[in-house]
């Protein structure tokens, strides 16, 4: 088992509409053990062959459960993640977009008290490839291996896990965390988890302008890093202070910048890609050193 999930990880789905439905079947055709779905008002029915409960509470205790999916609109977002965490599960992927800042905040402030991990919202979720997936991403784009790999940007994701295992360079776990200005598990925190995963040899960092999530991460590797790493920034030519993408990828002055990222990465001694496609040679040239 890799870092976060594996194939002991049990997880719910709470939010069984026509989306959530169809991803809990593309998961559990992955191997991915999917033990029931969290519908309000329809426990005791069943969808697709999983069984649906009332609460996460109920849910849990009836299947052993220690992980969930969220598929709620992001009207309900905020009270799906409240109530995943209430009932201490240890891993929470909130694959909704649009949830409001002001609710992420309410979040945040339950989540430093928590033992939950919280993964986005707005993310495409989290894959220890031949293990386990919770999330939307294609499966065929991952194999496993020795890389970790964090981004902030879905689509990044896919494409990026996409170039490494064609390079032949699977996987050990990746986490798509989702480019939101507050999400669950930032840059740095995701970063930590990597750099303490046995199964993890090298670490790709995939990040964006705004905030200063990368800053963070290269001085946490400087001081700490246990591996080599290689990172990638994305929106280097979005003029200052103009939103690009995801709510959290706007630059303000001086900071938030690629140049500041890139400068943070070089001086922690790690490089950084000028295009995706050149990340699979970087992360062979740091596996060989």
């Amino acid at each position: 088992m890799s870092v976060l999930l594996g194939r002991d990880t049990r997880v719910l789905v709470q939010g069984m509409g026509r989306e959530g439905t169809f991803h809990a079947t593309r998961m559990r055709e992955y191997g991915t053990k999917v033990v029931g779905g969290v519908v309000p008002g329809a426990g005791g029915t069943t969808r697709e062959g999983f069984p649906i409960f009332d609460t996460v509470s109920r849910a849990t205790i009836e299947t052993g459960a220690n992980a969930s999916i969220i598929f709620v609109p992001a009207s309900g977002a905020m009270d799906a993640m409240l109530e995943a965490l209430d009932a201490e599960l240890d891993l929470v992927i909130a694959i909704t977009e649009g949830t409001p800042v002001q609710d992420m905040l309410k979040v945040a402030s339950v989540l430093d008290r928590a033992a939950t991990t919280l993964i986005g919202p707005n993310c495409p979720g989290a894959i220890t490839p031949g293990e386990c997936k919770i999330g939307i991403m294609p499966a065929e784009n991952f194999k496993p291996g020795p890389v970790g790999f964090v981004s902030r940007s879905g689509t990044l994701t896919y494409e990026i896990a996409d170039l490494l295992s064609r390079a032949g360079l699977g996987q050990s776990t990746c986490l798509g965390i989702g480019g939101d200005p507050v999400i669950g598990l930032p840059t740095p925190a995701a970063v930590r988890l990597l750099n303490e995963d046995p199964a993890t040899e090298v670490i790709v960092i995939v990040g964006e302008i705004g905030g200063s999530a990368e800053e963070s991460a290269a001085e946490y590797m400087r001081a700490n890093g246990k591996k080599p790493a290689v990172a990638f920034i994305a929106g280097r030519s979005a003029p200052p202070g103009k939103r690009m993408g995801h709510a959290g990828a706007i630059v303000s002055g001086n900071q938030g910048t690629a140049e500041s990222k890139v400068k943070a990465f070089e001086a922690a001694g790690i490089p950084v890609a000028s295009a995706p496609s050149e990340i699979p040679g970087l992360v062979r040239d740091a596996l060989r050193s």
